[in-house]
């Protein structure tokens, strides 16, 4: 989808929810230059540095709560897979778009992975909120339009499946 966005080797890219993910190491194998990562876990972050070795120092590593977040800068694409659907309280989520809102700018995309409406109820034992490309669409508001959607079933390292649900919008100019 980052690619779908029509994104070249400069396009800024903030990773929400990234921890350790390895997302970021595919990007910079990729030739992006402009990468941030955004997690709550100093810890998940140090493990991706570590991970990824001297090409960690080229990534804006960021720890931060996304709801509680001031962004510097804006970006041109919003990723987040499964960090929005842990905000069950409505006023945690609507704190979330804001920063998005301030952090992405006009044109620029936003690509949100959650739990489909069939999903998890729960995961690592927290509670989730589920969505759909419509239920995401009425969380972001007007400004942001649907671009594509696109379902995946995850095949877990237990050996159970969960369905998600990947959406792409772009910010209205």
């Amino acid at each position: 989808m980052i690619r779908a966005a029509g994104s070249d080797r400069d396009t800024t890219i903030i990773d929400v929810g990234g921890g350790a993910s390895r997302l970021v190491d595919a990007l910079l194998q990729d030739g992006y230059r402009d990468i941030a990562v955004l997690d709550l876990s100093a810890n998940a972050l140090a493990a991706a540095k570590k991970r990824i070795g001297q090409a960690a120092s080229t990534v804006d590593w960021i720890v931060a709560d996304a709801t509680t977040w001031r962004p510097a800068r804006t970006y041109d694409v919003w990723h987040d897979r499964a960090a929005f659907h842990f905000l069950t309280d409505p006023r945690d989520r609507v704190a979330y778009v804001e920063r998005l809102r301030s952090a992405v700018r006009p044109g620029g995309h936003v690509i949100i992975a959650t739990f489909a409406p069939d999903g998890p109820e729960k995961c690592s034992g927290l509670p989730v909120q589920r969505h759909d490309s419509v239920s995401l669409a009425a969380e972001l508001g007007p400004e942001f339009k649907l671009v594509e959607t696109r379902s995946e079933t995850h095949h877990t390292p237990w050996h159970s499946t969960q369905a998600f649900q990947f959406s792409r919008f772009r910010r209205q100019k």
